[in-house]
């Protein structure tokens, strides 16, 4: 890779028996997930754990980004609607609304929300794939009480 680039591999194993009882294995965790035909309630998909992977970059990058921006953040939440349609199977859009507890002004939400879009492995890849649109909106906190 040129201009200096790194590159990190991840990998995942997976494995599934006839009648679709599936299971990942990823960095020592064992996720379980729906392989049947259908859909099993209780277990997610493919798309859903698509949606995950995306939430999970999402909440990480608040995290990460919360120490290099110092911003202040109490909790974060993330909700994510994936679009479908076939055929061929495909994922076409994905929204999703990045909640935020904080008191930081609204110039510092749009800059965390700026460099989560930025520099994210899971959105940058996404963005490139679909239609990826997002809003992110702050909540106040709660007073203490004592």
């Amino acid at each position: 890779m040129s201009g200096g680039a790194t590159s990190l591999s991840y990998v995942v194993t997976a494995s599934v028996r006839a009648g679709g009882d599936a299971s990942a294995v990823a960095n020592g965790a064992t996720i379980p997930f729906d392989g049947t035909q259908g859909r099993v309630e209780g277990l997610p998909g493919p798309t859903d754990l698509l949606a995950a992977a995306l939430s999970a970059c999402i909440l990480k990058n608040v995290e990460r980004f919360s120490h290099l921006l110092t911003f202040r953040y109490e909790s974060a939440s993330v909700r994510v609607v994936a679009d479908r349609t076939e055929p061929p199977p495909k994922i076409v859009r994905i929204r999703y609304e990045l909640s935020v507890v904080t008191d930081e002004t609204p110039v510092r939400l749009e800059l965390l929300h700026k460099n989560i879009r930025k520099f994210g492995t899971i959105t940058n890849t996404l963005a490139g794939a679909c239609d990826l649109d997002g809003t992110i909106v702050a909540i106040a906190s709660e007073p203490s009480l004592g």
